[in-house]
């Protein structure tokens, strides 16, 4: 192959041509985005990006997160060019089963990926949780002449990642936290799916980023300017008081003589012809496809030796670290390692079983009292703590400047406080949390199910999880959320009791790895059951429990099973039960998944699988309760939307009663003696 044309040409070259090979082997992909941004990421990654190839789990590392999966190539290409664990074996099997590149970037999946990213928005607010992260962790960690933590966090964004109304909340926030580490590369190529952005979008981005408190820096030709790209990179890694957005104007599918510029270089391979004339409109000559020159591979990989010389400085920096600060060493250890010091949940709160507690009190207490001895941990709510409970006693507003403060202002911003917190999950180092009210988890949910998908241990917290709100009504009433969030795969779903089992859900769901959590917490105040009379509320960690066995002299003939609020009901019904001489257990239910891990014995003992008469009672929608109280038990809950009363009118009104279970039961125990079994 000539090597006449530039180096630095010669490797973006490189990039492309992988990209479109793969491409175009898989017969799927997206080959317009590498075209039209492999200029802006080879700058980027050659002369500004801080890795280690060989450790890229390095806490010091840059973070690079392509927003815009679609052009996963791009980054695949990155990555192996650059010394990354990913073969060419891998850049060939593209889009295939059990390939390390599949057709979106997945976190876990492929050595050197940060995010999975593909759903619009997702990646661009992934960034500010890792940017926020950083910071965090800087004000922790660093001490004079042991700066720990000093990296940045630069993410690829498209003109449909920054459509999304996801992107706008979580840009927002990060100026209005001045957020200088965190570092946008636009790829402004003007056009998304269905043809030019003009059919839909035709604002000043700049001008709204400059509004949001963004430093806005212009690349006019990001298909060849090279020297303007990494100018905009220094300037924008030279400003600390603000975040950056370099805009940059490129062409989707820049050399494709048919495609160039269109929505046809979008997502679909350019066809076996058009890769030819591609290749030569780019002065690409190549003995084959997936070639790549040596002098190409000799200056990639030079970048990789510098990051590794880095690292074995910051290797250094460390040692000597630990030396002067053994504590905080010890700590830093632990929270990388996702641990806690010994005795973190020793202070557990009490409550009094005179008294009743709404669970998102007593889970605030909880939160609180385990904040205490977990300093990586922060988080916050989108301007609800008064209401969620969730802020943390004795801690400043978190600052994005100097990284102070354990207290997250999300402000209404929902749909980015989620991804946010993926991001600070994905950064490592840092535990999370956020809260707002059970209703708006639908505003969250695409962020909840990457947290899922990816094995991202973040405690999601919502208040309010009933018709027991009250007068509200039915907008802020929550009424199929959890049977949604049931069904989502690898997620801890937690509803508790009172505010004993609260409380351990909150040790739950902190000592989780590989999942997020969802607490499901009451605003109305509820019983604390004396654990003195009852089970002990540690029975949580086992999903389902027995609660009440029937009065002695009554036999076991029905089944009460409940979460939440509603397991008071259960109890209350089942003194009534015992009137009318029938037997009922009660089960606290506060996690289906929790007792789906049981072992089938234990699963048995607590519901006895040849007494058929059960009831559940949960003041949401029915779906799925088959699972539990089998074809014939009768499930309690609420198929329809709530109303605008005082809560123990709705639960009234809506069948939530005494009477009612009562009656239910009475009835399936006639029809099992008159059944004979």
């Amino acid at each position: 192959m000539s090597h006449s044309i530039p180096r630095d040409l010669l490797c973006i070259n490189t990039l492309r041509a992988l990209s479109i090979d793969a491409v175009e082997k898989a017969n799927s992909g997206h080959p317009g985005l590498p075209l039209g941004a492999a200029p802006m990421a080879y700058t980027l990654w050659q002369g500004h990006l801080k890795f280690d190839a060989k450790d890229p789990k390095w806490h010091d590392r840059d973070r690079f997160v392509l927003s815009a999966g679609h052009g996963s190539m791009l980054v695949y290409s990155l990555l192996h060019l650059y010394g990354f664990e990913l073969s060419m074996e891998e850049l060939k099997n593209f889009r295939q089963w059990g390939s390390r590149t599949p057709g979106h970037p997945e976190y876990g999946m492929t050595s050197g990926v940060e995010a999975t990213t593909g759903p619009l928005g997702q990646g661009s607010a992934n960034a500010v949780g890792m940017a926020m992260a950083e910071r965090f962790l800087a004000a922790r960690f660093n001490r004079p002449d042991f700066e720990l933590v000093n990296h940045h966090t630069f993410a690829l964004v498209s003109d449909g990642d920054l459509m999304e109304g996801l992107s706008h909340e979580a840009a927002s926030l990060a100026g209005h936290l001045k957020l200088g580490k965190l570092i946008y590369l636009y790829d402004a190529n003007d056009v998304s799916l269905d043809g030019p952005c003009s059919l839909a979008f035709s604002e000043d981005v700049g001008k709204r980023f400059e509004a949001y408190g963004w430093q806005v820096l212009f690349v006019q030709d990001g298909n060849r300017d090279v020297l303007a790209l990494d100018r905009a990179l220094r300037a924008a890694k030279a400003e600390s008081a603000r975040p950056s957005l370099i805009l940059v104007k490129t062409t989707i599918g820049f050399g494709s003589p048919k495609k160039a510029g269109t929505a046809a270089a979008h997502g679909s391979p350019l066809g076996k012809d058009e890769v030819a004339a591609t290749k030569k409109a780019l002065g690409w000559e190549a003995p084959g496809d997936f070639y790549v020159p040596e002098e190409a591979r000799e200056h990639f990989r030079a970048a990789g030796a510098r990051g590794a010389a880095t690292h074995a400085q910051w290797n250094e920096l460390f040692a000597a670290y630990a030396k002067a600060h053994p504590e905080l060493a010890a700590e830093w250890k632990r929270a990388w390692a996702g641990e806690y010091a010994t005795g973190w949940d020793a202070g557990a709160p009490k409550f009094d079983p005179s008294a009743k507690v709404a669970t998102r009190t007593a889970g605030g207490k909880a939160l609180n009292a385990f904040a205490a001895k977990i300093p990586h941990l922060f988080g916050g709510d989108a301007d609800l703590s008064g209401s969620t409970k969730t802020a943390l006693d004795k801690e400043l507003d978190f600052d994005g400047r100097t990284g102070q403060g354990r207290n997250v202002r999300f402000g209404v911003r929902e749909h980015a406080m989620g991804a946010i917190a993926n991001g600070i999950a994905y950064h490592g180092g840092a535990r999370t949390y956020t809260a707002t009210f059970f209703a708006f988890a639908d505003y969250m949910r695409p962020a909840i199910r990457l947290a899922a998908m990816n094995h991202l241990p973040v405690s999601f917290v919502f208040t309010h999880d009933s018709i027991g709100l009250g007068e509200d009504g039915p907008t802020h009433q929550p009424v199929e959320h959890l049977a949604s969030l049931r069904a989502m795969p690898n997620l801890l779903v937690l509803r508790p009791a009172d505010a004993t089992e609260t409380t351990e859900c909150w040790k739950i769901a902190l000592k989780e790895q590989k999942r997020p959590a969802a607490i499901v917490l009451s605003r109305q105040d509820l019983p604390v059951l004396d654990r003195t009379k009852f089970p002990s509320s540690e029975l949580v960690k086992r999903g389902a429990y027995v609660l009440a066995e029937p009065p002695a002299g009554l036999a076991l003939r029905a089944l009460l099973i409940a979460t939440g609020s509603e397991v008071s009901l259960a109890l209350a019904a089942q003194k009534e039960l015992a009137t009318h001489k029938l037997g009922a257990r009660v089960v606290s239910m506060p996690s289906w998944e929790l007792f789906e891990e049981q072992d089938e014995a234990y699963r048995a003992s607590v519901l006895p699988p040849e007494l058929s008469a059960r009831v559940s009672i949960e003041a949401g929608a029915t779906f799925g309760w088959t699972r539990w109280i089998g074809e014939r038990g009768v499930a309690i809950g609420l198929d329809r939307f709530g109303g605008s009363a005082p809560a123990n009118v709705l639960y009234d009104k809506l069948g939530f009663s005494v009477e009612r279970i009562v009656r239910t039961v009475r009835s399936l125990v006639n029809d099992t003696v008159l059944a004979g079994r």
